[in-house]
């Protein structure tokens, strides 16, 4: 039994409730999350107001967010299994910049918000250096691009009310490497663990305490969506061509290599070579029905010969032509 809060629990420690042990840790996760507006960024809200855990698709783990985002303002939210993670994203000292897109009401100037740079106190609550682009002008409104790296209550909101201009819409476009893109309104996606390890660096993964190594935990009752692959022939196995033909999938590197060519030749000069012309040691290779060069194996005597041209399917393009070379020039014929 616990008997007080201060007690410091190990990975050799197993916790149980009610007599169940607690499930193992997960493997570290974030997604993105494009939220829209009218959802509170809680677990459960006093008043009733919907959401965004209320309002995620089905299918995903218990998750916590990095950061907030206010009732009315919409755009990127990062979701993590991850507690340490969460904590080490949205700390000040991390320094991660987010990208806003403002639209207000009111004209301001790029003069105005350049001197923003050196930071601004308004209300006696100072807020740092914050990067502001005037992007245009719409009508009575005017669009402007905020670039904050503390992230504190209302930020943006106050900063513009401070120069006079009434904030009627705030998306957030970006918070540090990952990007809202063009992700869509409710929509949730995951973002892979090689990538995630990536932009967060061997620092910050360390500071957060994030564990990558783990499997990913699945329901049971799921099964195995994953189709099972077809095994691949070994070096040295036979496959057979469309015609049921038996050959080899590869050659050794010792036999000689005859070139094969395919060429469109005149209807007139179609002919089978002669089978008592053709050797083993003559033709090393042929091409088969997929057009792949392979081995027809060493025999003793001479082998059949095979036809081209009017033997040849139509939807196999234009018959091939092989070009024998005769090891014996009494062998050689003329055309």
């Amino acid at each position: 039994m616990i008997n007080s809060p201060a007690l410091d629990i190990t990975e050799n420690d197993v916790v149980a409730v009610d007599g169940k042990p607690l499930p193992p840790r997960e493997r570290t996760r974030l997604f993105m999350y494009h939220k829209p507006r009218g959802l509170m960024t809680t677990h459960a809200d006093p008043e009733g107001r919907p959401t965004v855990f209320d309002n995620l698709p089905e299918g995903l783990p218990r998750l916590i967010s990095i950061g907030r985002l206010d009732f009315n303002t919409e755009g990127l939210l990062l979701l993590t299994n991850d507690g340490g993670l969460a904590r080490t994203l949205e700390h000040p000292d991390t320094g991660w910049l987010r990208r806003y897109r403002v639209r207000a009401h009111g004209e301001v100037t790029q003069g105005q918000l350049d001197q923003l740079k050196g930071g601004v106190e308004v209300d006696g609550v100072k807020y740092g250096p914050i990067d502001a682009t005037l992007e245009r002008d719409q009508s009575s409104n005017v669009w402007v691009v905020f670039a904050i790296r503390e992230g504190k209550n209302r930020e943006v909101r106050n900063v513009m009310a401070h120069l006079g201009l009434e904030v009627n819409r705030l998306i957030r476009i970006s918070y540090g490497p990952f990007q809202l893109g063009e992700l869509e309104e409710g929509k949730v996606e995951e973002v892979k663990t090689r990538v995630l390890r990536e932009q967060l660096g061997e620092k910050i993964a360390k500071i957060a305490g994030a564990d990558f190594t783990r499997p990913e935990q699945r329901d049971p009752a799921d099964g195995d969506d994953m189709p099972a692959r077809k095994p691949k022939p070994s070096k040295r196995e036979t496959i057979n061509d469309r015609k049921g033909r038996a050959c080899w999938c590869s050659a050794p590197a010792a036999r000689k290599r005859v070139p094969v060519t395919r060429t469109r030749p005149a209807a007139t000069a179609r002919r089978a070579v002669p089978s008592a012309a053709i050797t083993a040691s003559a033709i090393s290779r042929r091409r088969t029905s997929n057009g792949q060069c392979v081995s027809l194996g060493q025999a003793e005597g001479p082998q059949p010969g095979f036809a081209v041209g009017p033997r040849d399917p139509p939807d196999r393009g234009p018959p091939a032509r092989v070009r024998v070379q005769y090891p014996d020039p009494r062998l050689r014929q003329s055309d």
